[in-house]
C-alpha cells in the first residue's frame, strides 16, 4: 500500500508541475503576443512620425520617475530573476510585467536603441512566480517554475522554443557552464507551449534567409573560427562598455529620472546631427539587409554605441536584438575579408555575438539551427563556442555566477597556478 501511495504521490507531483508549466506558458505566451503587437505598433508609429524622437528625453524621464516611485523592487530586471532562481527568497512582484512592457514600448516609440528579450523574459518570470504564492510551492518547485517562465518568454518572443528552453538553463550556469539538466523537461514544455500560444494569437516572427553555402571544409571552419573570435571580443566589449558606462552615469547623475532625460538628449543629437536614425529601435530592416547585400562596415559599431548609450542611461528593454544587429552586420563586414558567403557570415554573427555576450553558446547554436536550418549547426557551434571562449567571464547579465575551474581559467586568460577568483 505504501508503494502505491508513493507512486501516486510522484504522479501528483508530475501532474502539478505539468499543469504549472502549461499555465506559465499560457500567461507568458499571451503577454509576449501583446508585447510584440504593441512593439510593432510603436515601431510603425515612430517610422511614420519621425518627430517623435524629440519626445525621447521627456518619455525617458517619466519612465525613470515611475520606476523610482513604484519599480525599485523590480529595477534589476533579468538579474533579479537569475538571483531568485539561484537563491529563492521573495516572490517576484507582479508589477514587473506591466512596468517593463509599457516602459519598453515607450522606449521604442520615441527612438531608444533597446531590444525585447529582457521584456519577454521578465514578463514570463514575474507571471510564473505568481503561482508560487498561490500554490505555496517549495523552493525547488519554485525554481523550476521560474526557469519555465524564462524559457516561455524567450521562446514566445523569438519563435525558438528549443533555444528558449536551453537558454534558461545556460544563462543560469553562466561562465561555470554547470547546466541543471534536470530542469530541461519543464523548460521544454513551457517553451513549446508558449510558442504555440503566441502563434495562436497571430504572432508572426521575422524570417531571415541565410541563403546557401558550400559544405563543411577545413578552410571554411577555420574562417568561421576566426570570425568567432572577433564576435566574442565584440560581445565582450559590448558587455563591458554597458556596465562601465552605466556605473559612471549612476555616479554622475544621482537623481534617477534625470539619467534618461540626458541620455535621450544625446540620442537626439546623434540622430539629428549624426544622421544615426538607422541605429534606433530594433533595427530589424537592417538585420534583414545584412543577409542580402553589403552594408557599411561601421554599422555594427554604430549600433553598439547607440545601444550602450540607451541602456546605460536607463532606457528599458533588452540587449539581445541589438546584439543580433551587431552580429549580423559585423558578419556582413567580415564576409568579403574572409571570402565567405554573405548570408552564412551574417547568420553566424547573428547568434555568435550574443553567445559571447551572454555566455550561452549552446542555446545560440540551437537558435541558429531553428532560424536558419539544421545544416548551419556545425558552423554555428564553432562560431558560438569560440566566441564564448574569447568573451571572457564578463556578461550582459551581472547576476551570472562565476566559479573558476581549469576551463574558466583558460577562458579568463589566467594560469592554472593563479589563485581562484572571488566567488
Amino acid at each position: 500500500m505504501s508503494r502505491w501511495n508513493s507512486i501516486w504521490g510522484q504522479a501528483r507531483a508530475v501532474l502539478l508541475l505539468l499543469g504549472l508549466c502549461l499555465g506559465v506558458a499560457i500567461l507568458a505566451g499571451s503577454a509576449s503576443a501583446l508585447f510584440l503587437w504593441a512593439l510593432d505598433w510603436a515601431t510603425h508609429t515612430r517610422d511614420t512620425h519621425p518627430a517623435l524622437i524629440w519626445g525621447l528625453p521627456l518619455a525617458g524621464g517619466v519612465v525613470g520617475w515611475v520606476y523610482m516611485k513604484w519599480g525599485q523592487s523590480v529595477d534589476a530586471g533579468n538579474n533579479l530573476l537569475i538571483d531568485e532562481i539561484h537563491d529563492p527568497r521573495l516572490i517576484v512582484p507582479l508589477r514587473m510585467a506591466p512596468l517593463i512592457l509599457v516602459s519598453t514600448v515607450v522606449s521604442h516609440l520615441f527612438g531608444a536603441s533597446v531590444g525585447r528579450e529582457g521584456t519577454a523574459v521578465q514578463m514570463g518570470g514575474s507571471l510564473a512566480d505568481q503561482f508560487s504564492s498561490v500554490f505555496k510551492l517549495t523552493a525547488a518547485t519554485r525554481r523550476l517554475v521560474l526557469m519555465a517562465g524564462v524559457s516561455a518568454g524567450f521562446a514566445a518572443v523569438f519563435g525558438t522554443p528549443v533555444a528558449g528552453a536551453v537558454f534558461a538553463l545556460e544563462v543560469l550556469a553562466g561562465p561555470t557552464h554547470r547546466m541543471q539538466w534536470w530542469a530541461l523537461p519543464s523548460c521544454l514544455v513551457a517553451a513549446f507551449a508558449a510558442d504555440h500560444v503566441g502563434l495562436w494569437w497571430g504572432v508572426q516572427h521575422t524570417v531571415y534567409s541565410a541563403g546557401s553555402w558550400p559544405g563543411v571544409s577545413a578552410w571554411a571552419l577555420a574562417c568561421v573560427a576566426l570570425a568567432g573570435g572577433v564576435f566574442g571580443l565584440t560581445g565582450r566589449v559590448f558587455a563591458w562598455s554597458t556596465h562601465a558606462l552605466s556605473a559612471r552615469v549612476r555616479q554622475w547623475i544621482v537623481y534617477a529620472p534625470w539619467r534618461p532625460v540626458i541620455g535621450g538628449a544625446l540620442v537626439i543629437a546623434l540622430v539629428v546631427w549624426g544622421q544615426a536614425d538607422r541605429y534606433i529601435g530594433l533595427g530589424i530592416p537592417v538585420i534583414v539587409q545584412a543577409f542580402e547585400q553589403p552594408l557599411a562596415p561601421w554599422d555594427f559599431a554604430a549600433k553598439g554605441a547607440m545601444t550602450v548609450l540607451s541602456l546605460a542611461f536607463g532606457f528599458k528593454g533588452g540587449e539581445v536584438t541589438p546584439l543580433f544587429f551587431i552580429g549580423a552586420t559585423l558578419g556582413n563586414a567580415l564576409a568579403p575579408v574572409l571570402d565567405q558567403p554573405l548570408g552564412l557570415m551574417a547568420a553566424i554573427g547573428f547568434v555568435a555575438v550574443f553567445a559571447g555576450a551572454a555566455n550561452t553558446p549552446l542555446a545560440c547554436t540551437l537558435m541558429a539551427m531553428e532560424l536558419f536550418g539544421w545544416q548551419i549547426g556545425t558552423f554555428a557551434a564553432v562560431a558560438c563556442f569560440v566566441s564564448y571562449f574569447f568573451s571572457g567571464q564578463i556578461s550582459i547579465y551581472k547576476a551570472q555566477r562565476h566559479d573558476r575551474g581549469p576551463w574558466l581559467r583558460a577562458k579568463a586568460g589566467t594560469r592554472p597556478s593563479d589563485p581562484p577568483g572571488p566567488a
